[in-house]
């Protein structure tokens, strides 16, 4: 679990952060009492979490595209981090069919900006990359990807992450390996849910909306198997994998995935089926015809690492964490304060001793 006391004070910046992970992430950080900074484009949705949380009045938030080295240069020029996360992406693995060459240029030249301003940053001690776990060559195989697996990917998304994660790679061995340098490591999660996402073409934001306006949930992909998270699992992972950068970097410095208990890679009818359930009202589901873009069937990440060198574990249970998303989403709806509902989460997920509930 994240050290409070560690981020209180640190300058980080974060990019991506108007986005539903860098949302979640900023506030948390906020709330510790880090100093943060952000960089990131215009929030991708309208609602976002980033605007209905108050973020812009809490952090210096600095609009610009990675894609521009200028802008990134700038931001870190500006924000002199001691710790800079990078999440700012394509995230999108249907938009980068429509959009390859865009995605190609945000994920992969859009990190090798991020990583060229750090080690010109006299002040960063830590960065951490997040790509995803789709940066694995995916053979549908039914046992989970570790660390050292091959990097590939089916689709132009898939493919730009595992782009990402050489470019990390070549980055943090070519440049970043004398003892004054900063530690630089990746982090790999799965399927991440949450309040406050409104992403297109996502199975829970798509979810959320059709609930929140009375209509029956469209499913393209019934027996699509993911491993499902709570964005809080991942953060937290992200969080703690800093610290150890920080303390310990010679150790720490190297790819890491941060998924979910094997058991809780489910398929999307039996997601549907829980927050159908979860939600009530009458409620249901409809499976979409017609043809679709290829997306993965079967994939999951080895946690192990983690674990073991870390000491990082999942504290939530798949259906704790659907339950969390509609609770966050019902309240959302209900006309509460953003901030507060998202802070009650965080600060009840902080206080869980790491068991499952």
């Amino acid at each position: 679990m994240a050290n409070p006391a560690f981020w209180n004070g640190k300058r980080v910046l974060v990019t991506g952060h108007t986005g539903f992970k860098g949302s979640w992430l900023s506030l948390w950080l906020l709330n510790m009492g880090a100093k943060v900074t952000g960089l990131a484009l215009e929030p991708p949705t309208d609602p976002s979490l980033f605007a209905l949380a108050g973020l812009e009045r809490r952090m210096d938030s600095r609009i610009g595209d990675i894609r521009d080295p200028a802008a990134v240069d700038a931001a870190v020029r500006a924000a002199e981090p001691e710790i800079l996360i990078h999440m700012a992406a394509q995230p999108l693995v249907r938009l980068s069919y429509d959009e390859p060459v865009e995605t190609f240029a945000t994920n992969v030249m859009g990190t090798v900006h991020v990583l060229e301003a750090a080690r010109r940053c006299p002040s960063l001690r830590a960065c951490v990359v997040v790509t995803t776990d789709k940066c694995y060559e995916n053979r549908e195989w039914p046992w989970p990807y570790r660390e050292t697996e091959p990097m590939g990917g089916y689709d132009p998304y898939s493919a730009s992450k595992g782009c990402a994660e050489l470019v990390t790679s070549a980055w943090r061995r070519s440049f970043f390996g004398k003892p004054e340098a900063a530690a630089i490591a990746s982090a790999r999660a799965g399927n991440v849910i949450g309040g406050g996402d409104w992403a297109l073409d996502r199975l829970v934001p798509d979810c959320m909306r059709a609930l929140m306006a009375g209509r029956a949930i469209p499913v393209r992909n019934p027996h699509a198997i993911r491993p499902w998270q709570h964005v809080l699992e991942p953060l937290g992972g992200y969080l703690l994998l800093a610290e150890r950068l920080w303390g310990n970097p010679a150790d720490h410095a190297d790819a890491w995935n941060f998924g979910p208990s094997d058991d809780d890679a489910r398929p999307v009818s039996w997601i549907v089926s829980h927050v159908v359930g979860r939600w009530g009202d009458g409620a249901a589901w409809e499976l979409i015809g017609g043809d679709h873009p290829h997306e993965a069937t079967y994939l999951r990440v080895d946690s192990s690492k983690a674990r073991m060198q870390l000491g990082w574990e999942p504290r939530l249970g798949l259906a704790d964490c659907l339950d969390w998303t509609v609770d966050w989403f019902r309240r959302y709806h209900a006309g509460e304060n953003v901030e507060r509902v998202t802070l009650d989460q965080i600060e009840r997920y902080e206080q869980m001793d790491g068991k499952k509930p």
